[in-house]
């Protein structure tokens, strides 16, 4: 089973969306995951998501009221297939955490590259719909990666 994690600073905005988005798109396209999110603090360990986060989200079908926060643990570098970071500075320090042989982390806008290479941090710009529509381009274009590598086995 192919897991993904998706990973960002407090694990209430950007990440928790990446989850939603991903899941739900790749199901629609058929693709089988498991996916989950991460920050790498434990500033929100336990809280949902950050309302406009749910809210924007909701505007568009997806449901991130069920998700709480947590911190990526040293497990995570095993037990994910994919660990993809939304920006520079936190894909710098999940690297710091990978231990050898673990799961190499990538930034996700790695699949969206016109887009541009970070999706910013709407708890301080507030352009939810524009992280949700970078998130989404995002996630169409992992997901045509992993149905082409699937296609390929």
């Amino acid at each position: 089973m192919t897991r993904l994690l998706f990973v960002c600073l407090g694990n209430i905005c950007r990440s928790p969306t990446a989850e939603a988005v991903f899941a739900q798109r790749a199901w629609v396209a058929g693709l089988r995951v498991e996916v989950d999110s991460c920050g790498t603090s434990g500033w929100h360990q336990g809280e949902p998501p950050y309302p406009p986060a749910i809210a924007a989200a909701a505007k568009r079908g997806y449901d991130l009221s069920a998700l709480r926060a947590r911190e990526i643990s040293p497990a995570d570098f095993t037990d994910f297939s994919h660990i993809l970071v939304m920006d520079r500075r936190n894909l710098a320090e999940v690297q710091a955490l990978c231990p050898t042989g673990g799961t190499a982390p990538q930034l996700f806008m790695d699949y969206a590259p016109a887009f541009g290479d970070e999706v910013p941090d709407p708890w301080y710009t507030g352009e939810f719909d524009t992280v949700l529509a970078m998130i989404e381009a995002a996630s169409d274009g992992l997901i045509a990666a992993l149905l082409s590598l699937r296609g390929r086995a």
